[in-house]
């Protein structure tokens, strides 16, 4: 196991027992990690796998039957490599018409995940855009107690299942967004940055103590150091810090990531780069200013970019993963097309895989991973050193049996 990154590892000494609770004295036990503590991820979609569906909802599902293959395919690929699922939780999308939301999908999607090792985030409660249409009826004060109130609902609905929260987005520019006329931007003008961060984020803490609660931006400039640092100083609970960097105009390289990583290690806080695109096909203009704006009819993934895309996410992974106080990468999109059109996922539209997917599994799955066997002492103890998180081990009982038991590492 490489030196680097000694400190996503751990030394433990751990009992092993037998079946029947007795120490496992004198014996061979292979361990092995099976999640990682740090958290690798991606959008997680929003819909029941169609291997988890009953003929009911097969029958009622927008998807093709003929598609299912397909979709079943990615949903195995994104599970063999990830640990972590962003879901989408927009108001507007989430609760077209006040009072009628997408609970039962949601939950159920999320469930669907953590039964199999994922944990999940919820993105995000407090935005300008994507917003709730029916909200602009209402006053300024109306709208903030509707906020807070939409908050509390989902963050107590989902506890225990959804315990990470992009508590608010993108506040940077939210109170001067001028591309069209939005209830979050009304408060956001009408209460302050700080005072509107502050109300939600108390709001999120109240209804779930003990989830993980971020602020999440792309404008990585001073202004975002100077936003954070104010909400510091007030006293607003902030739990990591988001960073999004989607790269649709070309990746910003070993020096510009550290810089970034430099600035924003300066609160201590976690960070986590919360999304992440690397373009797999032609770049995006340099002169476009708002990514939104660069939709094209066609715009392919190709096998030069798929080389490149491939060397810039192993570069990416590697530099965050050494950094300690980096807890979380997300890349945006899993598969291409997800967000404008654009090629920056690690599945193609047919299903298939880009060399990129193979290099980060390989990098989670097999470089930065523990499997081999320890022995135990006379008291079955043994020392294992691996990367944090979840493991297994495997023994023979007393009886030659099979054996099996789980520790967690760090």
């Amino acid at each position: 196991m490489s030196e680097r990154y000694s400190h996503r590892k751990a030394t433990e000494r751990i009992r092993f027992n037998d079946a029947a609770g007795n120490a496992l004295a004198n014996a061979d036990v292979k361990v092995k990690l099976v999640n990682h503590k740090f958290l690798f991820g991606s959008g997680a979609n929003d819909f029941i796998p169609p291997f988890e569906m009953t003929e009911e909802e097969k029958a009622n599902c927008p998807i093709p039957s003929d598609k299912f293959d397909i979709i079943d395919g990615i949903s195995r690929k994104w599970l063999d490599l990830y640990n972590y699922g962003t879901m989408h939780f927009y108001w507007g999308t989430y609760e077209p018409v006040e009072g009628q939301t997408r609970f039962e999908n949601h939950m159920r999607t999320a469930k669907y995940f953590r039964k199999n090792g994922v944990k999940v985030k919820g993105h995000p409660l407090c935005w300008h855009t994507v917003c709730a249409d029916w909200l602009m009826k209402y006053d300024n004060a109306t709208i903030l107690s509707k906020q807070l109130d939409r908050i509390n609902r989902d963050v107590s609905a989902f506890k225990g299942v959804i315990d990470y929260w992009d508590v608010i987005n993108e506040v940077v520019i939210m109170q001067v967004y001028d591309r069209y006329d939005n209830a979050v931007t009304r408060i956001c003008k009408d209460l302050g940055r700080i005072r509107l961060v502050k109300e939600v984020f108390d709001a999120a803490k109240t209804a779930n103590p003990d989830a993980v609660l971020l602020i999440n931006d792309f404008n990585l400039s001073e202004s975002y150091r100077i936003l954070i640092d104010g909400l510091l100083n007030a006293g607003v609970p902030v739990s990591a810090i988001g960073i999004q960097t989607h790269q649709h105009q070309g990746y910003m390289g070993k020096e510009k990531l550290e810089d970034i990583l430099d600035r924003f290690s300066f609160f201590g806080l976690p960070l986590h780069f919360t999304e992440n695109t690397l373009i797999s096909g032609e770049l995006m203009p340099p002169e476009i200013v708002d990514l939104n704006d660069y939709q094209p009819d066609e715009w392919p993934s190709t096998p030069e970019g798929e080389e490149r895309q491939l060397k810039e996410w192993k570069e990416m992974y590697e530099i965050l993963f050494d950094h300690p106080l980096v807890e979380a990468i997300t890349g945006w999109d899993f598969v291409d097309g997800a967000w404008l059109g654009a090629p920056s996922g690690l599945i193609r539209k047919d299903g298939t895989a880009k060399p990129a997917y193979y290099e980060l599994k390989r990098l989670v799955k097999e470089e930065w991973t523990t499997d081999y066997t320890v022995h135990t002492d006379s008291d079955g103890y043994a020392e294992v050193t691996g990367f944090k998180g979840d493991y297994e081990a495997a023994f023979k009982n007393s009886d030659g049996s099979d054996g099996k038991t789980s520790f967690t590492l760090g």
